[in-house]
């Protein structure tokens, strides 16, 4: 890579900076196609109607943790850290440089795009921190900056260099980021005093069932995840359950649910090792909902024991692997996806 300037541009949902934050951002997660799926000016008006009405109680949620998310320092400490374990792509004149593209607020796409711009990268690769892909997260930043980045190369733009845009579509069961869950897991299991009766819960969000009927993979992959990981801990006859939390609104969601589960643990006598599984930094659904809100929960249910094991963050073993998924991109198709799991509209399994 002599003399080559890599952008690497990281996708998250993001979330609010700030109390005053909380309604923009979630009048822009409920704006987006991928999420309400209904045509304008329907889905507008349904935006406003549900950002209006859960505000108020978002904004106690986020008062919990200071008042802002941390998805963003978070996110700039993984792009530092990605930095460092690609740093051998810098000799010879080449310079790689991370750059952040959030879904609902800042910095959005249309701001990152403008700082890749003015880098003037020879290859763009673009990574979401979405390890199981879906339609409503991955294909939703995805298309984000697709749109961004047009306005930056389109009629009237002073960027028309041409050059070669990669990108990693998904990471399920990649070895990094398995050994990574593995490792805080058997910590959380040690904490508890050992396996024995405990039940380890991976906790990912939960969809709607009719996306999930409609194609969309990641159902199928976080359960992958979850496998490969309880395969990874190498504890014979673990007791471990994939479920999914965060369920809102009138639809039908995939399950079980996270909050079944804890209860069926308090039922079954057996204590809990909390891991979520398709988040990788902190955020309002890590440190409220399951610390705080599932944490009151499972001492309701009579847990004797609730740990919530870390999101992977800059674990150095997920950080490696997202260096190699880097790696590998730059020198192979523009997709990079495991070939057994491109089923449904994940993107590795287009022409």
């Amino acid at each position: 890579m002599a003399d080559q300037r890599i952008a690497i541009v990281l996708f998250n949902l993001g979330g609010p900076d700030s109390p005053e934050a909380v309604k923009p951002f979630l009048f822009n997660l409920f704006s987006d196609k991928a999420i309400i799926s209904v045509p304008q000016p329907f889905r507008w008006l349904i935006a406003k109607l549900i950002s209006s009405r859960r505000a108020p109680v978002a904004r106690e949620i986020y008062g919990h943790i200071g008042g802002r998310s941390p998805i963003v320092p978070e996110t700039e400490r993984q792009a530092e850290a990605i930095e460092r374990v690609l740093s051998d792509l810098n000799e010879d004149g080449g310079e790689v440089k991370c750059f952040i593209a959030m879904r609902y607020w800042h910095p959005f796409a249309d701001e990152a795009a403008a700082k890749v711009a003015a880098f003037n990268p020879d290859k763009i690769v673009l990574l979401p921190l979405y390890p199981q892909y879906s339609t409503t997260t991955t294909a939703s930043s995805l298309k984000d900056w697709q749109q961004a980045w047009a306005k930056q190369v389109g009629p009237g733009s002073t960027f028309s260099k041409s050059l070669e845009t990669k990108e990693i579509c998904c990471y399920p069961e990649a070895p990094g980021w398995v050994e990574a869950q593995a490792a805080l897991i058997k910590q959380g299991i040690d904490q508890a005093g050992g396996v024995d009766k405990v039940r380890v819960l991976f906790s990912a969000h939960g969809l709607p069932k009719n996306v999930v009927e409609g194609g969309d993979p990641y159902q199928a992959q976080v359960e992958r995840t979850c496998a490969a990981v309880a395969k990874e801990l190498g504890i014979p006859d673990l007791d471990w359950v994939t479920c999914y939390q965060s369920r809102v609104g009138p639809l039908e969601w995939i399950g079980p649910s996270t909050d079944d589960e804890i209860e069926r643990a308090g039922r079954d006598g057996l204590k809990i090792v909390l891991a979520p599984i398709a988040f990788v930094s902190e955020h309002s659904e890590t440190l409220v909902e399951l610390d705080i809100e599932y944490g009151a929960l499972a001492k309701e249910a009579g847990v004797e024991t609730y740990i919530r094991v870390p999101a992977v963050g800059t674990h150095p073993a997920f950080i490696r692997e997202l260096g190699d998924q880097v790696r590998a991109v730059l020198t192979s198709d523009d997709v990079i996806c495991p070939e057994e799991l491109a089923g449904g509209i994940c993107p590795g399994n287009r022409p």
